[in-house]
C-alpha cells in the first residue's frame, strides 16, 4: 500500500517548533525541565515538534543525549504532536537515528545539512537517498542551507524516494527560494520557511505554508498569531507580529547567528523556565546584554 503522508504534510504546514535542550547545573541534559518546556508548548497549541534541531543544540549533544531527547519528546507528546526528529552527521549515524525515531513512533525525520567541506550536488542526493531509503515509512524533510543546490536535484531525490515530502529551506534569499521551489515542484513538497518568523512573510508569499521557530519556546501565542495571519493572507497583521519580534530575532542573528540559541535560553531563564547555559561553541550572554532580552520577553503576552 502506498503511503500518502497526509498527516505529516499537514503537520509541516504549521509552526514547526524547535525545542531547546535545557541543561542541569552539572551540565547534563535536564529531563524534568525539558518535559516541562514541551508541556508548555503543547498546552500553548503547538502540534509539530522537532527534537534535535539546531535550537536544541543538535551538534553539541552526544549520540546518547540525542537519543534521550528523542525519547523524552515522544513520551511527553503522547500523541498530542507530530514528531519530526532531527538526524544527521555521517550516513550510518543518521540512519541509526532515523531508525531509532521510527521504532519510538516518530512520523518524520529532518535531515540536517551535510557538514562536510566538499559537498557535490550529486553527493547531496546520495546522502539523503541513503537515509530516506532506510526509513521508507517516515516522511523525510531535507534541511537546505546550500544556496548552490538546484531544485532539479531535490526533484531527483524525490523521484527515487517518495517519502521525501517536505523541505526546510533556510537560504536567506526569498527570490532564490521562489525559483528553487518552482524548479523542484511547488505542489510536490510542503515548503517550510527554515529561517523562522523573520522570513516567514516573504517566503509565504512565494509558496511556503509553514515555518520553523525557536522563538516559540518563549511565546507560543506570538508564533501562532503569525501563522494564522499568513494562512488567511493577512500580511498587514503578519507584519505587525514581525515588528513585535524583530528586535529579538535581530539579537539572535547578530554576529552570524552566534547567539541564536543563547538569546532563546536567556529569555526562558528570565521567565524562570530553564537555565541559561548553552554548550560551546555557543556562549551565554554577558550580564550587560541580558536585561534587553528579559524586557522583550516580559513584554509579550505569555
Amino acid at each position: 500500500m502506498t503511503t500518502t503522508f497526509e498527516t505529516q504534510r499537514a503537520a509541516l504546514a504549521d509552526v514547526v517548533a524547535i525545542p531547546v535542550t535545557p541543561f542541569a547545573e552539572d551540565g547534563t541534559v535536564d529531563p524534568g525541565t525539558y518535559r516541562a518546556l514541551l508541556r508548555r508548548l503543547l498546552d500553548g497549541g503547538i502540534t509539530t515538534l522537532t527534537p534535535n534541531g539546531n535550537t536544541g543544540e543538535f551538534y553539541a549533544l552526544t549520540p546518547e543525549e540525542r537519543r534521550l531527547v528523542t525519547e523524552l519528546t515522544i513520551e511527553e507528546a503522547g500523541g498530542r504532536s507530530v514528531i519530526l526528529v532531527g538526524v544527521g552527521h555521517d550516513v550510518p549515524t543518521a540512519v541509526a537515528s532515523a531508525r531509532h525515531a521510527r521504532e519510538l513512533g516518530a512520523q518524520m525525520v529532518m535531515v540536517h545539512q551535510p557538514v562536510h567541506p566538499y559537498v557535490s550536488q550529486s553527493g547531496w542526493v546520495d546522502y539523503h537517498r541513503a537515509i530516506a531509503e532506510a526509513v521508507p515509512e517516515l516522511g523525510v524533510v531535507p534541511y537546505i542551507r546550500n544556496a548552490q543546490l538546484t531544485g532539479a536535484r531535490l526533484a531527483e531525490l524525490a523521484d527515487a524516494c517518495p517519502n521525501v515530502i517536505g523541505v526546510k529551506y533556510a537560504v536567506p534569499d526569498a527570490s532564490r527560494f521562489a525559483a528553487f521551489a518552482r524548479d523542484a515542484g511547488l505542489e510536490r513538497f510542503v515548503w517550510v520557511a527554515g529561517l523562522a518568523e523573520p522570513y516567514a512573510p516573504s517566503y509565504f508569499s512565494a509558496g511556503a505554508t509553514g515555518f520553523t521557530s525557536g522563538l516559540v519556546n518563549v511565546a507560543p501565542s506570538v508564533s501562532l498569531n503569525m501563522i494564522e495571519a499568513l494562512r488567511s493572507g493577512d500580511y498587514p497583521t503578519a507584519m505587525k507580529v514581525w515588528e513585535q519580534i524583530r528586535r529579538f530575532e535581530e539579537l539572535r542573528a547578530r554576529n552570524g547567528s552566534a547567539n541564536n540559541v543563547t538569546v532563546v535560553k536567556e529569555a526562558l531563564a528570565s521567565l524562570g523556565l530553564c537555565r541559561r547555559e548553552v554548550r560551546p561553541p555557543s556562549r551565554t550572554l554577558p550580564e550587560s546584554e541580558r536585561a534587553e532580552v528579559a524586557a522583550i520577553a516580559a513584554g509579550w503576552s505569555i
